[in-house]
């Protein structure tokens, strides 16, 4: 009885240690360096977004764009290991493209492209992401399966941005 007494106390303190851990005081980034008040705001962040993958990614967006990309990329490779949504995939790859980092966010937009073929929207979206990158004949290729599935107004628009440049907004 005393070790389980022993035990739930620990597991109350531990809680109580995380719990006050998510909250942001004046402390956490007043007179700090911008970039040690925000790593200090994002490792509250951390704690914040618990184990949900589109928290997780959006924690990860703001150190991977905000200049720590290890990091960043430490919380992506960590969502792509634990059998990621769809989704996941998708937003990891936005960032990679809003980075500049064409490479990584090709890969993702594949995986996505072979594991949901039916999704006419988010097909053109990709091409025109090709289209914007000078993959003119990949772009027409996702073009032409999204407007076989469905041709609705917002996989038009996707395509005639990504022959002006202009991608759709997220």
């Amino acid at each position: 009885m005393r070790t389980r007494v022993l035990a739930v106390t620990c597991l109350l303190l531990l809680s109580s240690a995380a719990t006050a851990s998510q909250k942001v005081t004046p402390t956490t980034y007043r007179d700090k360096d911008p970039k040690e008040a925000a790593k200090a705001l994002l490792e509250v962040a951390t704690v914040q977004a618990e184990s949900g993958s589109w928290e997780r990614i959006s924690v990860g967006r703001i150190y991977y764009l905000g200049g720590f990309k290890p990091e960043g990329k430490a919380i992506f490779d960590d969502v792509l290991a634990r059998r990621p949504e769809a989704s996941d995939l998708l937003r990891i790859a936005q960032v990679y493209r809003e980075a500049g980092d064409w490479a990584q966010a090709k890969v993702l937009f594949e995986r996505y492209v072979s594991e949901n073929p039916k999704d006419a929207y988010e097909l053109a979206k990709i091409g025109s992401y090709y289209m914007s990158h000078g993959d003119r004949a990949e772009a027409e290729a996702l073009y032409d399966r999204s407007f076989k599935l469905e041709s609705d107004l917002w996989s038009t628009l996707a395509a005639a941005g990504g022959y002006l440049g202009v991608v759709p907004q997220d």
